[in-house]
């Protein structure tokens, strides 16, 4: 069975395989805080579709509020343990929310979401101390897809996450510096080798920018997603890279 990936910008993508269609990290802002959308036009009404959207952390630009508040009520929102505690905000939307921790699936029609460990703070940050974990999330129904949400690499990802087909990795962020629990483009190849996937969507790069900072390192702005499919090629030379547009599709059959 096809699964089709959409990239919508940053970490926001459309998932869809067996009828059922999944939306990551919404993210239909053309601003949010000190960023500013520079690439790619807001997506389109239709993005916010969806059956079931998965949130990988409760950062503000991968749990937005506003976005999450164009779904359709009733939508069914899976999100990290202890999101609703942390962003009040949630249980006004009218979404069927499911907390979830590593390790628990989650059924959506036909297709199979298990949540997987991340490395990442998941906190809601500044606004308390409130511990949640960062998730990623394999898709499981004819093919395997990981969204990886926001992580750096981690002893036993392999094993945590498990074979996968197709493989939405981070590749870059939205400032001239990525800390800790993050993947640029070369710890994302490395990502890549460990996991098998046969076929790769980069995503989180070249959508956000801190205002004020267009002409500081803009390289580190547009060029993860070239870095990426180079390291790629040199690391994991068995998998094929889709870099895709803002807006862009890509169908897939599972060994691809």
């Amino acid at each position: 069975m096809p699964v089709e990936v959409t990239w919508w910008g940053h970490a926001t993508c459309t998932i869809e395989e067996s009828g059922v269609r999944l939306l990551t990290d919404p993210l239909f802002a053309s601003r949010l805080a000190h960023l500013r959308r520079r690439r790619g036009p807001l997506p389109p009404p239709e993005a916010a579709v969806a059956d079931a959207v998965l949130v990988s952390h409760l950062h503000a630009d991968h749990l937005h509020v506003p976005s999450l508040a164009r779904l359709a009520p009733g939508t069914r929102l899976i999100a990290p343990a202890g999101a609703s505690r942390a962003v009040p905000g949630l249980s006004r939307l009218g979404l069927s929310i499911t907390e979830v921790r590593a390790g628990d699936t989650v059924e959506v029609g036909a297709l199979r979401v298990r949540a997987v460990p991340a490395r990442h703070d998941g906190r809601r940050l500044p606004m308390g101390p409130h511990r949640s974990p960062a998730l990623g999330y394999v898709v499981e129904g004819g093919a395997r897809t990981y969204f990886a949400g926001d992580t750096g690499l981690f002893d036993g990802m392999a094993d945590a996450v498990g074979p996968v087909d197709v493989a939405l990795l981070p590749v870059g962020g939205w400032g001239p510096r990525l800390g800790l629990g993050h993947l640029d483009a070369g710890r994302a190849a490395q990502a890549l080798t460990a996991l098998g996937a046969l076929s790769a969507v980069p995503v989180h790069y070249g959508t956000y920018w801190p205002i004020g900072m267009d002409g500081v390192r803009p390289h580190e702005f547009h060029a993860p997603g070239e870095e990426f499919v180079r390291h790629a090629a040199r690391l994991a030379p068995k998998a094929v890279v889709h870099r895709l547009g803002h807006g862009e599709s890509v169908r897939l059959e599972a060994g691809q």
